[in-house]
């Protein structure tokens, strides 16, 4: 494949190629064509697309494949995208030949004419007849397929036709298809040279563990590479009816409880506080605060923590398969865990000191608290000691906050176990105290109480500082009786996060992992909300 700077395409005059479609990716003239800036310029605008803040140097044809059903061809194409900063990422492209002038317009990757028919090449996936023929072939899957492109599918998914297809929507990093507004399928967008963590965390936890609190896994697409590694490319589970995302929900329900303030004529200095960690029963929560906040909201952190518990009881309770065998930490764990914080750490750390001039108010009181105690945040990376720590690591969810929880009927539904976006694929599967999920809740519930005063300060009549002490005092409450109830169900479970001290040691590294882990993200798109890691990370080492 040539590395030189792609083609040039005169899109006036399509390329007439005289072979058959079935036969086009084997014709050298198309590849070449089809690499050519045409598809950089449509790949670098599409949403999936990870490399925006990079440069793209080429793009290489890694690898396809067909994706067929008796006469209907498709391809699959894994593309190699690298970059000036010598870095490549791969993504997953299906590719269809239309011919009708008025289809897909906006989706449109290079205008060519196939033995003298004119046409377009366009993402497959809006083309209806596609997205048949893929569930059609996860519908009809057979046990052990070894062809090279592997369609699976679930004991449960059976009874049952095509009946329509649409988009799901705003989406970002993956694309996904409602079927017969019944079934999700995701088509992974980057993809790695691996079995992608949310088909192995849905599979295992709705077929292995039979967890109804998840969509159900219905089938996957998967296809061996030439290295004969698994790629999972589509990932097939039920469609949850819901009223929303738990995000949405938090801020609707946080937006009444600070308008209460004064409608109930609350006095903030006059409420009573709760110990940070402390685990609470429902009925330990102070009347004031119940007046203040109302029951409702009390009641559903209890649910989302016993549906949490329940869902680390079912990743903690296998004895089979090793990649999902509870196990003890080690020094190979501590290593891997520090390289990563540590580098990470000083990335943020220069992200501060290059923005400070963006930063006012609390938040630059807070950033220059965050510089001037920085030796003492990089001990607390550095101080873990993994021979005092009693528990066990288990795989995780990875990336747990209220935009992966959908709502129904007063219940909670997790999904999206893909892991956090900038972690390699092997960090994502690497098992981790469940209490990281926790924390990274945590981190959601904080987020939720500060977005619900930036969002709303003029509805207000509080000042912000005063919001702001309010916000502690409820979120203290929320993860204290969060913890209550988490706690409870793990061990009685006889699940091993560790003695109480163990436990808050964790929390408190997993939280001020995830601050710091945040504040990288609000420095460079919005510098106003740089106050809440902030404040977060302030929390933990003040505490």
């Amino acid at each position: 494949m040539s590395k030189k700077k792609s083609t040039t395409v005169n899109l006036k005059t399509p390329y007439n190629f005289n072979v058959q479609w079935e036969q086009i990716m084997e014709n050298e003239g198309f590849i070449k064509i089809f690499l050519s800036d045409v598809l950089e310029n449509y790949i670098v605008k599409q949403r999936w697309y990870g490399g925006k803040s990079s440069k793209l140097k080429y793009i290489e044809l890694a690898e396809y494949f067909r994706i067929q059903q008796n006469e209907e061809v498709y391809y699959g194409l894994i593309l190699e995208v690298n970059f000036y900063e010598a870095f490549f990422q791969h993504y997953f492209l299906p590719i269809a030949f239309v011919s009708d002038e008025s289809f897909a317009k906006d989706d449109r990757i290079l205008p060519i004419s196939i033995q003298n028919q004119e046409g377009f090449i366009i993402d497959a996936v809006n083309l209806e007849a596609f997205r048949k023929v893929v569930f059609e072939r996860i519908l009809t899957a057979v046990p052990k397929d070894r062809t090279r492109v592997q369609y699976k599918k679930s004991s449960i998914f059976k009874d049952c036709e095509y009946e329509s297809s649409r988009f799901m929507g705003m989406e970002q990093s993956n694309t996904s298809i409602i079927y017969n507004e019944k079934y999700v399928l995701k088509f992974f967008r980057r993809i790695y040279a691996d079995r992608n963590p949310d088909y192995e965390m849905s599979r295992f936890l709705s077929e292995k563990k039979d967890f109804k609190n998840t969509p159900a896994y219905l089938g996957c697409v998967q296809i061996k590479d030439l290295e004969n590694t698994n790629i999972t490319i589509a990932l097939m589970n039920e469609m949850v009816p819901n009223e929303g995302d738990a995000w949405e929900y938090m801020l609707k329900e946080l937006h009444k409880v600070f308008l209460n303030l004064e409608y109930k004529n609350i006095k903030i200095d006059r409420l009573p506080h709760t110990e940070m960690f402390e685990r609470l029963d429902i009925r330990d929560i102070p009347p004031q605060i119940i007046d203040w906040a109302g029951l409702n909201v009390f009641t559903k952190i209890q649910t989302l923590a016993k549906r949490t518990a329940e869902m680390h009881i079912a990743l903690g309770s296998e004895f089979e398969d090793t990649s999902f065998t509870p196990t003890r930490f080690n020094g190979d764990y501590t290593v891997w865990l520090k390289n990563r914080l540590l580098y990470q750490f000083q990335n943020r750390l220069n992200a501060v000191e290059n923005n400070l001039h963006k930063l006012e108010g609390l938040a630059l009181e807070l950033a220059n608290e965050f510089l001037e105690k920085k030796n003492e945040i990089r001990k607390r990376f550095v101080k873990f000691d993994w021979t005092k720590l009693k528990g066990e690591r288990l795989r995780v969810h990875g990336d747990y906050h209220l935009g992966q929880i959908l709502i129904k009927d007063d219940d909670f539904y997790i999904l999206d176990f893909e892991g956090e976006p900038e972690s390699t694929i092997r960090d994502r599967k690497v098992k981790q105290p469940p209490l990281k999920d926790v924390a990274g809740l945590f981190r959601s519930f904080h987020y939720a109480i500060y977005a619900t005063i930036f969002n709303n300060i003029d509805n207000y009549k509080q000042s912000q500082e005063a919001l702001f002490e309010a916000g502690e005092i409820l979120y203290q409450y929320f993860i204290g009786l969060f913890l209550g109830t988490y706690v409870q169900e793990i061990q009685d479970a006889n699940i091993n996060i560790g003695y109480q001290q163990e436990r808050i040691f964790l929390l408190k590294y997993s939280l001020l992992e995830k601050a710091v882990y945040e504040l990288g993200y609000e420095l460079n798109s919005r510098p106003r909300w740089a106050v809440i890691p902030l404040k977060g990370i302030s929390n933990i080492i003040n505490h």
